[in-house]
């Protein structure tokens, strides 16, 4: 997989406060209030667990380890603890929690790089409740994705994936000709954003065939996916592109 480390920011005319502080929000999150991962109850207190969505309702379990049909492996199942808050506001606290040190950084090298480009089109409000909505029906496709597939609805999903996944989405919409410079085994090369992000969300897709609810190997590509689709779609709603300004003599 290639990793993005800067694009095109000719255009811009804003400082992206909105896209920093959410950068800032994940960091916090992780290091104080997960304690860098090793806070368990908080994490599966405020993650968002399918079958709590779906039903509206605290589940509280013991840990147990269960066996993937589709690969054979075998998984620990957290325990799940008391959610403090009604359970669907985890569809939102649970963008903003990280399962580790390189799941936060790469999730904000993402960001970093194409966030800032859709707060500068769009402004920091918009881009404000764009990044929430956006999040929340990538949280929302893992859930469903979950139930339909028959896997394990008990199983915390966390991370802000699924709206940065959405951030790419608006970014190929709006920018698909931007220069994208990646490294791909360590070689910088220069590329259209729609090749680079092009190629992610394949890879996602392809991924995610054998188990889109994410139990398979950790990931939970239907928010990947439903992020992607969602801020691919909703741009429009929020800004779309800018009208082309021409005179007449």
């Amino acid at each position: 997989m290639f990793i993005p480390i800067s694009d095109d920011n000719s255009d811009r005319k804003i400082t992206p406060v909105v896209n920093y502080v959410f950068i800032v929000i994940n960091i916090v999150v992780f290091i104080i209030l997960q304690k860098a991962g090793t806070n368990h109850a908080f994490t599966y207190a405020f993650s968002t667990v399918p079958a709590e969505i779906i039903e509206g309702k605290d589940y509280i379990t013991d840990a147990y380890y269960q066996i993937d049909k589709a690969t054979g492996a075998k998984f620990l199942v957290p325990a799940l603890l008391q959610t403090p808050i009604p359970v669907y506001w985890t569809i939102l606290t649970g963008i903003f929690m990280h399962g580790g040190l390189a799941h936060l950084g790469g999730n904000m090298l993402y960001l970093l790089v194409f966030g800032d480009n859709i707060e500068n089109h769009l402004g920091h409000v918009k881009y404000f409740l764009f990044y929430l909505i956006c999040g929340a029906l990538a949280s929302l496709s893992h859930v469903f994705a979950t139930f339909f597939q028959g896997s394990n609805t008990l199983i915390p999903c966390l991370g802000a994936s699924g709206a940065i996944s959405a951030v790419l989405g608006a970014y190929v919409y709006l920018f698909p000709k931007n220069k994208v410079k990646i490294l791909l085994f360590y070689f910088p090369l220069l590329v259209p954003a729609f090749i680079a992000l092009g190629f992610w969300i394949v890879f996602q897709i392809v991924s995610g065939l054998g188990f889109l609810g994410g139990n398979g190997d950790g990931v939970a590509y239907a928010a990947h996916i439903g992020g992607f689709i969602s801020g691919f779609i909703l741009i429009n709603f929020f800004g779309g592109r800018k009208k082309l300004i021409t005179t007449s003599t």
